[in-house]
């Protein structure tokens, strides 16, 4: 019979809205880490909803600590990031204090992946509104990290957003990088990206950092588990402790799962 110690358990806090967190993560878990999710309020990826969507981080915490998950994690970048500076940190503390488990979040993820990388100019790219991407790009900057370029889809509606094929990302990263970005950020942890992240790190010989991705290599950092492969440089060569394993090879590009691919062209055109 399993006992505890042989496994291991992440706790997702999402948004009510996100259809692509839960399929990616657990679909390139190792065997013996298991998947715990609970989910706050979000339809849509604008101002006051991200910041709204906080109110429930201490109940729902409270909730995966019931199932006595190792770390809690909250990949959503628009929403960490959405009061500036330090504001990441401030949530990690509200998940401490409500439930007494280790934490992160998407921006926190994010910006320690840049300091681990010595990335120091970054682009941009995101599904959602150029409004929320401003307030994302001032987050990173007040930071440190100096963002050279930006694009937005321009969604709103989170379940569109988690409708968009993986191409989307791949052509927005190759559309927004620069010579001179040190890493190219796609954002948005309902926007499906892994099946895109090797061979687009390949096509512009640089890191690719998605929110997903992040979220992912931060928990793995804290729980000290193996690299995985497939899911670019940070997970495969930046996990402390575990430079002498062999990687883990998560599923090709033909074995994710697709999402639908013809609804980009009638969002755009609203």
């Amino acid at each position: 019979m399993a006992q505890r110690q042989d496994f291991r358990r992440i706790g997702l806090l999402v948004p009510s809205s996100s259809s692509v967190q839960e399929r990616d993560f657990s679909k390139v878990l190792p065997e013996d880490i298991t998947l715990h999710v609970a989910r706050m309020r979000l339809s849509n990826v604008e101002a006051e909803s991200t910041l709204r969507i906080v109110q429930e981080i201490e109940t729902e915490s409270q909730k995966l600590a019931d199932v006595d998950v190792d770390v809690i994690v909250f990949p959503a970048t628009a929403p960490s990031s959405r009061n500036g500076i330090g504001y990441d940190q401030e949530l990690i503390k509200r998940i401490g204090a409500a439930c007494g488990k280790p934490a992160t979040t998407a921006s926190t993820a994010l910006l320690e992946a840049l300091r681990v990388l010595y990335a120091k100019r970054i682009v941009l790219g995101a599904p959602w509104s150029t409004a929320v991407n401003q307030t994302v790009a001032a987050f990173i900057e007040a930071n440190g990290v100096e963002v050279l370029a930006r694009e937005a889809l321009g969604l709103v509606r989170n379940l569109e957003i988690g409708l968009l094929d993986p191409q989307t990302a791949f052509d927005v990263g190759r559309r927004v990088n620069r010579p001179g970005a040190d890493a190219v950020i796609l954002a948005c942890g309902n926007w499906s990206t892994f099946s895109i992240i090797d061979q687009l790190e390949r096509d512009l010989g640089k890191p690719v950092l998605t929110t997903n991705q992040v979220s992912l290599w931060h928990a793995l950092k804290i729980l000290n588990c193996k690299p995985l492969g497939g899911l670019g440089v940070l997970l495969r060569e930046h996990i402390p402790g575990s430079t002498s394993a062999e990687p883990t090879e998560t599923p090709t590009d033909s074995e994710l799962p697709r999402t639908t691919t013809d609804l980009l062209p009638a969002t755009n055109t609203s």
